[in-house]
């Protein structure tokens, strides 16, 4: 997952982001602060106007400053805790010019442990934790089992939408959701659809991008 490929990917969770805005902002507004989608969409269009200035530089660098200019770009709760992914991300890279599997599930884990500490949150508390910690326990696990790309690809990607769906039958304890008790049974976590719909579609900028070799 060089810095090209992380470019890529990221103009790819823009576009399937802005595919699903419908029903992202349909779940904010039923159990979030409604502005959850404006803030990420944001993010994404900030990202995509900077791709240029991070072209040749490393993968570690490259999501430090992703999560230097999203620390002032995105608002809500959202914010620092993404920009703090990104950032966690980075330094667990530094040095790394081509990050291999293992390398970057670990720095993934290391990202969604920031966003846990910051957040103060935890699996089973209807956040976006709720999808980024089990796709992120399984990333480890599939990467040190050397499991053929294609098939890491579609069971990160069937986990985050289980994951996803599972959310519906949570009782929120973070967020604006938390205040609505029982009322927030029945709704998918907005944050925790974006993490779905982002997720999927790094999964899919991967497996068009890697030759038949890199796939085993």
């Amino acid at each position: 997952m060089n810095t090209p490929m992380i470019l890529d990917a990221l103009a790819a969770v823009q576009r399937a982001i802005l595919a699903n805005e419908a029903q992202i902002e349909s779940l904010d507004r039923a159990i979030g602060d409604g502005d959850h989608f404006i803030n990420v969409r944001r993010g994404c269009e900030v990202l995509v106007v900077m791709a240029p200035e991070l072209n040749g530089v490393p993968p570690g660098l490259a999501l430090h400053k992703i999560g230097m200019k999203l620390l002032g770009t995105i608002g809500g709760a959202s914010g620092p805790l993404i920009s703090s992914f990104f950032m966690a991300m980075g330094k667990t890279l530094e040095g790394i010019d081509e990050p291999d599997r293992r390398q970057f599930a670990a720095a993934f884990a290391s990202g969604v442990e920031a966003i846990k500490t910051r957040g103060k949150a935890d699996v089973g508390e209807k956040t976006m934790l709720d999808v980024l910690i089990p796709v992120s326990r399984l990333l480890l696990k599939l990467a040190d089992e050397d499991t053929l790309l294609p098939a890491l690809c579609a069971q990160l990607t069937q986990e985050a939408h289980h994951n996803m769906l599972a959310t519906k039958d949570m009782i929120a304890s973070k967020g604006r959701a938390s205040f609505l008790g029982e009322r927030a049974l029945g709704h998918i976590d907005p944050g925790c659809k974006t993490c779905e719909v982002a997720i999927a579609a790094v999964c899919e900028t991967v497996l068009r991008q890697v030759t038949p070799s890199e796939a085993a």
